[in-house]
């Protein structure tokens, strides 16, 4: 047994020597790996990153699923498909990156169909015509990779490697629902109407999904210091308005901005802020869909108690026998 010495507490030195060993590799840009030590706060930190990533992810197929059987064209639905099967593979990714830290998965399921844990906001909007596909492959994957893209050197091993395949498939998708878009816009008046229209529902949402200003950010600056972020929610998001105005431009659509303006001073676009009192709404369970996407969510999960029950049955079965 350890006991005390006349220089001091050795369980107090241990302590300190291993937040030293931590300081120095988030400061050397190293990574942390799951069986590192790591202060509490930023395995919180990271469970609740993590877990609310993922939770998006999985929300986030219904919005574009609920246009799978109404897609005009195979080529479409079988596009719209493929997109939504990457999100639940973008959710398993970060389920088992969470899983590293010790969070249990289904309790992050419980947690998030009980409301007790959140998902992005945007996800809280509807979908209401066809070119909302577009627009939300366009705007808000555009905004997804602004984002996640920096995720890819976050100092948490698990977490920045799964962020590479993601950003890789997000990009993709971006992609899609641009050229959806410029398909559209080729058309009738009609449906280049209908693109507008989606891009002046989508703009100001997509403009929250980077978070709330930095000033009013309570994880913001602790994340930075432990190099989980890389950026402030207000670098990103001037990130995505400078990327999106000229994608805009060649598209042939308008964002729903009067203050939108390029400033030589700054070399950025200045533009207005978006309602943070909607925000403040939508993620406090008041949004148009809030209700719709959570109950959507707790049906599958308990339409699906057979599955996972049957998947462990056959577990164990399988281990008794190589057992015997």
């Amino acid at each position: 047994m350890t006991t005390a010495t006349p220089s001091g507490d050795p369980l107090a030195a241990d302590a300190s020597a291993l937040q030293q060993h931590f300081d120095d590799t988030i400061a050397s840009d190293q990574r942390i790996e799951p069986r590192d030590w790591m202060p509490d706060g930023y395995r919180k930190t990271l469970i609740r990153q993590i877990a609310q990533h993922a939770h998006s992810e999985i929300i986030g197929m219904q919005p574009e699923g609920n246009w799978i059987t109404r897609a005009p064209s195979l080529r479409r639905k079988s596009i719209l498909l493929a997109k939504v099967q990457d999100e639940a593979g973008h959710g398993l990714y970060l389920y088992s990156a969470a899983e590293t830290l010790g969070a249990d998965r289904a309790d992050l399921t419980d947690q998030l169909i009980s409301g007790k844990q959140k998902y992005s906001s945007i996800f809280n909007y509807p979908s209401l015509t066809f070119a909302d596909v577009g627009v939300i492959g366009w705007l808000v994957d555009g905004a997804a990779i602004c984002n996640q893209v920096p995720l890819c050197r976050s100092s948490f091993g698990p977490y920045g490697r799964a962020m590479i395949r993601v950003c890789k498939e997000e990009s993709f998708h971006q992609r899609q629902g641009y050229e959806l878009l410029m398909s559209m816009m080729r058309g009738t008046q009609a449906q280049r109407d209908m693109v507008q229209e989606a891009v002046d529902r989508w703009w100001w949402p997509a403009l929250m999904m980077f978070g709330p200003p930095d000033d009013r950010s309570p994880n913001t600056e602790q994340s930075m210091q432990w190099k989980i972020k890389r950026h402030t929610n207000d670098e990103l998001r001037q990130r995505f308005v400078d990327m999106s105005v000229p994608q805009a431009k060649a598209l042939g659509v308008t964002f729903p901005d009067p203050a939108l303006v390029w400033n030589a001073e700054r070399g950025h676009h200045d533009f207005d802020e978006p309602d943070w009192s909607e925000f403040m709404a939508v993620i406090g369970g008041n949004g148009a869909c809030n209700v719709e996407r959570v109950a959507n969510r707790r049906a599958a999960h308990e339409e699906g108690e057979w599955v996972r029950a049957a998947a462990v049955a056959f577990a164990n079965r399988q281990r008794e026998e190589a057992q015997s």
